[in-house]
């Protein structure tokens, strides 16, 4: 490692020593090859396998919530409560880790995908989110990050009410990305195995809250790095969704009190796979779950690492990738596979391709 990047790294680390941390992460995961696949697509493929840190299943939210809980435990907390989607794998894994440390847990479960039957409410995440002992609070609307934070704090004021000392995760932008330092470290992980396998042209991964988004790029930037790195929308569109993603880089820098600068330039998102929503099922995503479980064995989940992969293959099968090295993260999120498994089951029976199907075609 050269002096620049020595130096680059003693400061970053330098910066993230000042917030409380818990390292439950099973770090480094690895950087695996995805031959197969990328034979397939004409590109050398290789996965970040974050669906491998452990904890509760595993997944990205395990980075970003040792963050959290460090925060928690350092003010004396002994509940935490949490908002996200029905099938919310961050909510998940703050109940296991809840359960790890000892605290009760409460979590507000979100009405942001339409129409669900009752395995969705009952089997995946949700299964987990009880297992782990979670109590469960519901919230009618999915696109109101403002009333979901104000409804949990409602809640919190009850528990203090009743002698608990609550810590919330919060949801909005209007609260520092804590978790996004998560991925400031993960990008610390990957510029060792890049040193150690290879430079890479390309990161591919689902740009949701943007806190991995926005962490990982901050983290590269910070480095040195210039790789680009690419958000497949899996939560709104492009249009929203570059804004949200400049504005936590810039968050994540007055919260590290570093000068790095991420330009407009730099944010790169796709919402071609997005279609017809968050959490909902489309034919490219079932295509894309389908092929890389047959050529990989490697399990995709129908939210967010499907629809990421849905994207990699579209923008391969159009030349944007020929020849590259491309890195896809794979953030987890596999228990929510079984909460769709009678619309996967119905689509895989009706002899869904695995290959070229349309990105916005319904997948039943």
């Amino acid at each position: 490692m050269s002096a620049a990047k020595r130096s680059a790294e003693d400061n970053l680390e330098e910066a993230l020593a000042r917030f409380p941390r818990v390292a439950v992460t099973h770090a480094p995961t690895p950087l695996e090859p995805l031959a197969n696949l990328g034979a397939d697509l004409g590109l050398s493929l290789l996965a970040k396998r974050d669906d491998c840190t452990g904890l509760g299943f595993g997944g990205n939210k395990v980075r970003q919530l040792e963050f959290y809980f460090g925060a928690a435990l350092a003010a004396g907390a002994d509940t935490v409560l949490i908002t996200g989607a029905v099938q919310s794998n961050f909510v998940r894994t703050a109940a296991a880790m809840a359960a790890r440390f000892g605290m009760e847990c409460h979590i507000q479960l979100e009405e942001r995908v339409p129409d669900v039957t009752p395995l969705h409410r009952n089997n995946g995440n949700v299964l987990l989110d009880r297992l782990f002992g979670a109590r469960l609070h519901s919230f009618p609307e999915g696109e109101d990050e403002a009333g979901a934070d104000a409804a949990v704090a409602a809640i919190a004021d009850k528990l203090r009410g009743a002698g608990r000392k609550p810590y919330i995760i919060p949801l909005g932008v209007d609260h520092p990305p804590l978790g996004a330092l998560g991925y400031v470290v993960a990008a610390m992980e990957l510029a060792r195995q890049f040193e150690e396998q290879g430079p890479v042209d390309e990161i591919v991964l689902a740009s949701g809250s943007a806190a991995t988004h926005s962490g990982l790029l901050f983290g590269l930037r910070a480095l040195g790095l210039e790789t680009p790195v690419r958000g497949i929308c899996v939560r709104r569109p492009a249009a929203a969704q570059q804004p949200r993603v400049l504005r936590r880089c810039a968050d994540v820098a007055r919260l590290l009190d570093l000068p790095v600068v991420i330009p407009e330039s730099d944010i790169r998102v796709s919402d071609d796979v997005l279609a017809p929503g968050y959490g909902r099922l489309n034919a490219a995503t079932v295509a894309a779950i389908r092929r890389t479980a047959e050529r990989e064995g490697l399990v995709l989940d129908p939210a967010y690492t499907g629809k990421v992969m849905a994207g990699l293959i579209q923008l391969a099968e159009a030349g944007a990738l020929a020849g590259r090295r491309v890195v896809f993260l794979h953030s987890g999120g596999t228990p929510a596979l079984f909460a769709y498994a009678d619309q996967l089951t119905d689509a895989l029976s009706s002899g869904a391709p695995s290959s070229g199907a349309s990105p916005s075609g319904s997948a039943a």
